[in-house]
């Protein structure tokens, strides 16, 4: 997975915010994401997509900026797309 200039087995926290009614607590209101696991960037990749699609914009990955396309936080949608990415480069 070299190719893509992407460290999968870089270190990474998947976390997911406080909710209320299936939505995000805000930030202002003092709320902040808490940890689910501490481990690569692919096995928080893969933990995010075992959770229920309907949860998955409560969650987010934090890990070490990579280039474009790996942000120091990612969201919901940018996780869904290195996960395709990633099922892809191992084919």
């Amino acid at each position: 997975m070299s190719d893509t200039g992407i460290d999968f087995s870089a270190p990474a926290e998947l976390r997911k915010w406080p909710s209320l009614n299936k939505e995000r607590v805000s930030a202002s209101l003092g709320a902040r994401p808490y940890m689910i696991i501490e481990g690569t960037l692919d096995e928080c990749i893969r933990k995010f997509m075992s959770q229920p699609t309907s949860q998955r914009h409560l969650y987010e990955i934090h890990t070490t900026a990579q280039s474009d396309l790996v942000s120091a936080i990612l969201s919901a949608d940018h996780v869904v797309e290195l996960a395709r990415l990633r099922d892809f480069l191992e084919k």
